[in-house]
C-alpha cells in the first residue's frame, strides 16, 4: 500500500491538479481499495475536526500582518537601510537581500511571501549594478525560505497543530537555527564573491551617518517582532492573540508610513483570504487522507517496513531524511508536511527523538524543497520578478545555499541543542 499510494500521489500531482483535490482523491481511493469499512461516512466529522481549532486562526492573522507590511512599502525602506550596512562586504547588495528576507521572516511567517517581497524590491538593482544574475536571484530564493523557520512561522503552527506540540516552544526552537542559516547564507555569499569577484557587484560604502539614519526604518519591524513574540513568552497572549496584536501593530506601522490606503487594505484582505483558503483546503484534505491511511493500517505497515530493515535509530532517521528530500522534489511543501507528519512523527518519537527537535529538522528539509526543482515555489516566485533570464539561472544560483542547508541538517543531528536550548530554558 505504501508504494501504490506514493505512486498515485506523484501521478496525480503530475497532472497539475490542485494539491487539496489530490489529497481528497487519494483519501477516497484508499477508502475504496484498502478499507473494509466505509470511511467516507466520517468525512463530515473529519472536515469539522480539522478546522475547528482556535489555534488555526493564527494563520490568517499572520498572513494579513505580512500583507500589510508588503503592500505598504515597508520592504523598500528596510532594504535601503540594510544596504547601507552590508554593501561593503564581498557580494555587496546580495547581503541586503538575505538581511531583508531575515527581517521579513520575523514578521510574515511565509516563505513565498518573503521571497516575493524581497524579489520585487531587489531584482531591478541586480542588472543596474552589474551583479551576477544567478547568484543574486538564488540568494533571494534561499533567503525567502527563512520565512518558515524564524518565528512566527505558519508551517511551525501547522506542525504543532498536527503533532499537538507546544507552538511557543517550537517558535523558540526555530530561532537559533533560523538565524544561523541567515548568517550561513551570508558567509557562503562572501566566500563565493571573494573567490570569484565577478559574481558580486561593485563594493560600496556608506557613511556612519547614513547607516544610523537608516536604522529608523528597521526599528518598526524589530519592535513588531518583539511585541508578537515577546507577548507569547511573557504569558500575556497565546500565539493566536499575539498574531491579532501583530496585525493591529502592522496596520499602525503602515499608517505611520502613509501606506495604509483603502486599496492596500482591500488587496491585503483579498490576499489573506486566498492564502488562508488554500492552506485550509490542503489541511482538510490531508486530515481526511491521514484518517483513511490510519484506518487502513498504513502507519503499522510503515513501522513494520522500517523494523524489517533492521536499522538503528540514526540510520532510520537518515532514511526518513532521504525520503523528505526526494518527495520535496515533487510535492508542494505545505502538502508534504501535512501528508507525512502524522505518519512519520510517531515513528521518530518511538525511536527516542524529541518531537520539537524533529519539527525544526523537517522545516529545514521543507526549506530545501522550496529551492529545489521542479516544484520549488521560491524559484518560480523569484523568476516571476525578473525582467528577463532563464529559470535555470535561479536554480543554479540557489544551489550553494542548498549545500548550506545540508550543513544545517548535519549540525542539528550532531548538536540537537541548537534547537532545544531555548525551549529548554
Amino acid at each position: 500500500m505504501i508504494f501504490s499510494v506514493g505512486g498515485a500521489l506523484l501521478g496525480l500531482l503530475a497532472l497539475s491538479l490542485p494539491v487539496g483535490v489530490v489529497l481528497f482523491l487519494l483519501g477516497f481511493g484508499v477508502d475504496y481499495f484498502y478499507s473494509p469499512f466505509p470511511l467516507i461516512r466520517g468525512l463530515g466529522e473529519r472536515v469539522w475536526s480539522s478546522s475547528d481549532s482556535g489555534l488555526l486562526i493564527a494563520i490568517p492573522f499572520f498572513v494579513l500582518l505580512g500583507e500589510f507590511l508588503v503592500r505598504a512599502g515597508i520592504a523598500e525602506r528596510t532594504y535601503r537601510a540594510l544596504d547601507s550596512w552590508f554593501s561593503w562586504l564581498p557580494g555587496g547588495l546580495i547581503h541586503a537581500n538575505i538581511g531583508t528576507a531575515t527581517m521579513f521572516s520575523a514578521t510574515s511567517g511565509s516563505s513565498v511571501a518573503t521571497a516575493a517581497t524581497v524579489a520585487t524590491v531587489a531584482m531591478p538593482q541586480a542588472e543596474k549594478l552589474g551583479y551576477d544574475q544567478r547568484l543574486f536571484a538564488g540568494a533571494i530564493a534561499a533567503g525567502g525560505t527563512l520565512g518558515i523557520m524564524i518565528p512566527p512561522s505558519i508551517n511551525l503552527i501547522i506542525y504543532g497543530f498536527l503533532t499537538e506540540t507546544s507552538i511557543p516552544r517550537l517558535f523558540l526552537a526555530g530561532l537559533i537555527p533560523g538565524l544561523l542559516l541567515a548568517v550561513g547564507f551570508m558567509v557562503i555569499t562572501a566566500i563565493l564573491c571573494k573567490l570569484y569577484p565577478s559574481l558580486g557587484g561593485p563594493s560600496r560604502s556608506a557613511s556612519w551617518g547614513e547607516r544610523f539614519s537608516g536604522l529608523k526604518h528597521l526599528v518598526p519591524l524589530l519592535a513588531l517582532f518583539g511585541v508578537v513574540i515577546g507577548s507569547i513568552y511573557a504569558g500575556w497572549a497565546t500565539p493566536t492573540e499575539s498574531a491579532a496584536i501583530g496585525v493591529a501593530m502592522a496596520a499602525l506601522i503602515a499608517a505611520a508610513n502613509r501606506g495604509l490606503t483603502l486599496k492596500v487594505i482591500i488587496d491585503s484582505l483579498i490576499g489573506t483570504v486566498r492564502t488562508t483558503a488554500m492552506v485550509m483546503f490542503v489541511i482538510v484534505g490531508a486530515y481526511f487522507l491521514n484518517y483513511t491511511l490510519g484506518a487502513a493500517g498504513l502507519g503499522r505497515e510503515l513501522s513494520a517496513l522500517l523494523d524489517n530493515l533492521g536499522l538503528g535509530p540514526y540510520q532510520t532517521l537518515f532514511v526518513i531524511i532521504a525520503l523528505y528530500i526526494v518527495l520535496g522534489f515533487f510535492i508542494e511543501t505545505m502538502a508534504l508536511m501535512i501528508a507525512t507528519i502524522p505518519i512519520v512523527v510517531p515513528v521518530v518519537v518511538g525511536l527516542g527523538f524529541d518531537p520539537i527537535w524533529f519539527g525544526i529538522l523537517v522545516i529545514v528539509l521543507v526549506e530545501m524543497a522550496l529551492i529545489t526543482p521542479p516544484v520549488g515555489l521560491n524559484l518560480y516566485v523569484v523568476q516571476a520578478a525578473r525582467a528577463k533570464g532563464r529559470f535555470s539561472d535561479v536554480m543554479i544560483g540557489a544551489f550553494p545555499y542548498v549545500v548550506g542547508m545540508f550543513i544545517m541538517i548535519l549540525a542539528l543531528i550532531l548538536f540537537p541543542q541548537l534547537a532545544l536550548f531555548l525551549p529548554g530554558l
